[in-house]
């Protein structure tokens, strides 16, 4: 697998302040893509051993909530691969930070039924993340406004609560913002 970027603090991707690892790779190609570089699997550098120590490290500061995968997509099944085994690392040091994640596949429709997407790692690596804002961007429905995503037809999915209720649950901010 390859990356794009890690950003260290970042506070656009998810609640609190957070380490983002953006991989490379995506075969959605959604029109007006922030970050259309990483479509390519082979954009910016090889992830490594070194990789990992270096996202796991960056995540000890107690101000740090949490992880965010972006992309490229994270549920392309040759990223899930690797994402799975950083995933269990994160969960087994930091048990009391959350794991977001972005993906243009849809929750219910791609990830918990047959799809392209779903391959032996979706599972569990779908019972590690807590939040998934699913959903391609729609350029015509790009809405500045909004609050973790980029366009409106996109959903933020508690998803514990999901997994548990059978049903599809949205996040509740903890911090209430303004508009």
């Amino acid at each position: 697998m390859h990356y794009g970027e890690i950003k260290k603090c970042d506070i656009a991707n998810g609640e609190g302040v957070r380490v983002s690892l953006f991989v490379s790779g995506c075969t959605h190609h959604c029109p007006g893509c922030f970050n259309q570089d990483t479509w390519d699997f082979s954009y910016g550098n090889e992830y490594t051993d070194k990789t990992e120590k270096e996202i796991l490290d960056s995540l000890s500061p107690g101000y740090v909530n949490g992880l965010s995968l972006l992309g490229g997509e994270p549920f392309e099944p040759q990223n899930q691969k690797v994402l799975v085994q950083l995933l269990r690392k994160v969960k087994e040091r930091y048990p009391e930070k959350n794991i977001w994640c972005y993906t243009g596949y849809l929750y219910d429709r791609e990830l918990l039924s047959e799809s392209r997407a779903r391959c032996e790692h979706t599972d569990e690596m779908l019972s590690m993340i807590d939040v998934l804002v699913d959903g391609r961007f729609v350029e015509a429905l790009k809405d500045i406004r909004l609050v973790f995503r980029g366009s409106s037809n996109q959903r933020i999915i508690d998803v514990k609560k999901s997994l548990e209720s059978g049903e599809i649950v949205p996040w509740e901010a903890k911090v209430k913002r303004g508009m």
